[in-house]
């Protein structure tokens, strides 16, 4: 097997991946806001009205770095083969 086949497979699975533990985070938090916010107020002694932004602060920047660490590689990998 090829050395940009591994990378490229490598770089898919940790896509698939990443993307299931985003879209779990983005489910529970929609799911379970009220108590994943309490928890995390008393934890980071946050105001409860600060925390909506964190969680999407959060959301958008995991997503931003499966993009450009996981996907776009993956897809230059491809054009590649």
């Amino acid at each position: 097997m090829n050395t940009i086949e591994i990378v490229r497979e490598f770089l898919g699975w940790c896509s698939v991946i990443n993307i299931g533990i985003l879209m779990l985070s983005a489910f529970l938090v929609v799911l379970l806001r009220d108590q994943i916010s309490y928890i995390h107020s008393k934890i980071f002694d946050l105001d409860k009205r600060n925390i909506p932004q964190a969680y999407f602060q959060y959301l958008a920047q995991f997503k931003i770095i499966i993009i450009v660490f996981n996907i776009v590689p993956y897809f230059a990998l491809m054009i590649m083969k």
